[in-house]
């Protein structure tokens, strides 16, 4: 029941961080100042998403 109450960004009871796959997010959360580590949070990191719309044109 306590690791719901827990506002982190990861937590490892009973054990040490000795193994981390590339899919696992890794960082602080909230204002830590930290950031996350991973494929995916250096994709987000790194991506600016936006959207184009074209009417009309013939592709």
């Amino acid at each position: 029941r306590a690791h719901r109450a827990l506002e982190v960004g990861g937590v490892i009871i009973g054990d040490a961080p000795s193994y981390r796959a590339d899919q696992m997010p890794y960082g602080g959360a909230k204002l830590s100042g930290v950031g996350r580590e991973g494929v995916r949070s250096a994709m987000e990191d790194y991506t600016y998403e936006r959207i184009m719309v074209f009417t009309g044109v013939q592709l």
